[in-house]
C-alpha cells in the first residue's frame, strides 16, 4: 500500500502540479488510512471495499482530534488516490462509489475601518522591522496573497510603477495582482531604508544584521593580518 501511495504523491506533484502544502497534506491524510489499513489486515488495493471505507470513517470519527471537516479531507485524499490507481488499472474499489461528507461553510468575518485602522498601526515604523511588518499588512490586504506566496517575492517582481505584478500560485498558475495606494507607500517606504543587497522583498533583518557584523569583523580581522605580515 505504502508504495502506491508514494507512486501517487509523485504522480500529483510531476503530472498534475500540486502545490507543495497539497501534496503534504495528502501524505498526511493516506499515511493514517495506510496505518489503520495495516492494523486492520488491509494489504493491497484489491482489497479496499465499501466496508473497509465504511469501518475506516468509524474510526475516523472516533479520534477526538479529527473535526468533521478534517475527516472530509482524509475521505476526499482516499478517493484522489482510489481515482489514481483505477487510471492505472489497479484493481480497487471505484472511487465515485464513496460519498463525499458534507463540509460545514467557512464562516467569513470582516474587519471593520476602526479595526483595520488598528491592525495597521501595531507595527513600530520608526524601526526596519516596523516598516516591513506594516508592508506585509498593506501588501496581504491589497492583494489577497497567501503567505507562501508572499514569502517567495523577490525586489525585482514588484512594478510600484505601474501597480501590479504577477504572481506563481497554486499549481504553477500565474495571475496578476494590483497594489492599492497604501500598499505602495508602505512598499516604497520599507525598501527605502534597505541597506543589504538580499533579493528577496521581505528579509529577516536580524539575520542581515548578524552578517554585516561578521562581516565587518571579518575585514578588520583581514587588515590587522596585512598590517602584521607587512611589518
Amino acid at each position: 500500500m505504502e508504495k502506491y501511495i508514494q507512486d501517487f504523491l509523485s504522480y500529483c506533484e510531476v503530472e498534475r502540479g500540486h502545490s507543495d502544502h497539497t501534496i503534504v497534506n495528502y501524505r498526511h491524510y493516506l499515511k493514517r488510512f495506510s496505518n489503520w489499513a495495516k492494523a486492520n489486515q488491509v494489504s493491497s488495493p484489491s482489497q479496499i471495499n465499501l466496508e473497509v471505507v465504511k469501518k475506516y470513517r468509524l474510526y475516523l470519527n472516533r479520534l477526538k482530534v479529527v473535526n468533521k471537516k478534517t475527516q472530509a479531507f482524509h475521505i476526499i485524499a482516499l478517493r484522489s488516490f482510489l481515482k489514481y490507481l483505477a487510471q492505472h488499472d489497479i484493481k480497487t474499489l471505484a472511487a465515485g462509489k464513496i460519498e463525499l461528507p458534507d463540509i460545514p461553510d467557512r464562516q467569513i468575518t470582516f474587519l471593520e475601518e476602526d479595526e483595520l485602522d488598528e491592525l495597521m498601526a501595531q507595527p513600530d515604523t520608526s524601526k526596519i522591522i516596523g516598516l516591513r511588518d506594516r508592508a506585509i499588512l498593506e501588501l496581504l490586504f491589497s492583494t489577497g496573497l497567501r503567505v507562501s506566496e508572499l514569502t517567495n517575492l523577490n525586489r525585482d517582481e514588484i512594478n510600484l510603477e505601474k501597480k501590479e505584478f504577477s504572481v506563481i500560485g497554486k499549481g504553477g498558475k500565474a495571475r496578476v495582482v494590483f497594489l492599492s495606494n497604501r500598499a505602495i507607500d508602505a512598499l516604497r517606504n520599507y525598501i527605502d531604508r534597505r541597506i543589504d543587497s538580499d533579493k528577496a522583498l521581505f528579509i529577516s533583518h536580524q539575520t542581515i544584521r548578524k552578517r554585516i557584523r561578521n562581516d565587518e569583523l571579518g575585514i578588520r580581522n583581514k587588515d590587522r593580518t596585512d598590517k602584521k605580515q607587512k611589518s
